[in-house]
């Protein structure tokens, strides 16, 4: 493996054929259609969304043959995503940040370079001032994050390990970026609970979330209530290397990211995409 790959902790995970989508729909009844592994439709249970909201009625994919998928996502070989990493624009600061991770326990943990990019990406094409990451671990992503905010943007950044938050601190700061990075130790639930009872519901546009595994419905929860109308909700770890897709695996972590997935599909508040980057990102955009 070149010198490109060896610093990267978060692989992506492996090919996943089909990814699950669900649009909105218009404000009057429409029936939701199941696509059987025959290729048949058929009807199920009617659901209603906003009027504001004119996103065609949903299609849930149960599960298709391969003939009938369309173009394949590319198996994201170690050559492939080395291909990816030269052709990713990391910020020297990112690049420093990252390989000192990389010395540090946990080091697997951290967002990967293609990662980062995507979610400045995202930020700065909602043109997002007002942000939010729960479990922020050395600051990787929240730093890519502040990179993009305009000078009076904000960030929110939720972590609970002290230790975690002198590495991310250190960097905010070579950066130029602290004075966007809003710091908050300790458990994210209080911390998420101190901005609602503040009055701060629906003013944020973006939210980040990459923490506890198993609290993660709690988690998006709160998150959806600080988040504007057409705010995004971006959860990672959703594909959990590959696990949440194989039936074998049971433990707690893995089969509450398969129930979290499964309440997000039917969750009528939000549009989201399942995207395989890093090891899977959900994006949920707020109705």
């Amino acid at each position: 493996m070149s010198a490109v790959c060896c610093w990267i902790q978060k692989q992506p995970a492996a090919a996943y054929p089909v990814a699950a989508f669900r649009g909105g729909c218009c404000s009057e009844k429409k029936k939701v259609l199941v696509v059987s592994s025959g290729g048949s439709r058929r009807s199920s249970s009617s659901i209603r969304a906003s009027s504001s909201d004119n996103t065609p009625a949903a299609v849930l994919i149960s599960s298709i043959n391969n003939e009938q998928i369309g173009k394949h996502p590319a198996h994201v070989t170690d050559q492939l995503y080395q291909y990816i990493l030269q052709h990713t624009r990391e910020p020297q600061i990112l690049q420093q940040l990252r390989e000192e991770t990389a010395t540090l326990p946990g080091s697997q943990m951290q967002v990967s370079p293609d990662q980062a990019q995507f979610l400045a990406m995202l930020v700065q094409i909602m043109g997002a001032e007002r942000c939010i990451e729960v479990g922020v671990f050395h600051g990787y992503s929240s730093l890519a994050v502040a990179l993009v905010l305009p000078e009076w943007g904000r960030l929110v950044a939720c972590e609970r390990d002290e230790r975690c938050l002198d590495v991310a601190r250190k960097y905010y700061e070579r950066a130029g970026v602290t004075h966007k990075v809003d710091v908050r130790h300790g458990l994210a639930m209080d911390s998420l609970q101190y901005l609602l009872d503040n009055g701060e519901g629906g003013s944020y546009d973006f939210a980040f979330l990459d923490a506890d595994k198993r609290m993660y419905h709690q988690y998006y929860e709160m998150l959806l209530q600080l988040v504007r109308c057409n705010g995004l909700v971006v959860v990672d770890n959703i594909l959990w290397y590959g696990r949440t897709a194989n039936p074998l695996v049971a433990d707690k972590r893995t089969q509450s990211l398969r129930d979290f997935n499964q309440f997000l599909l039917s969750d009528e508040r939000v549009c989201i995409s399942m995207v395989p980057i890093g090891d899977g990102m959900t994006l949920c955009r707020k109705r």
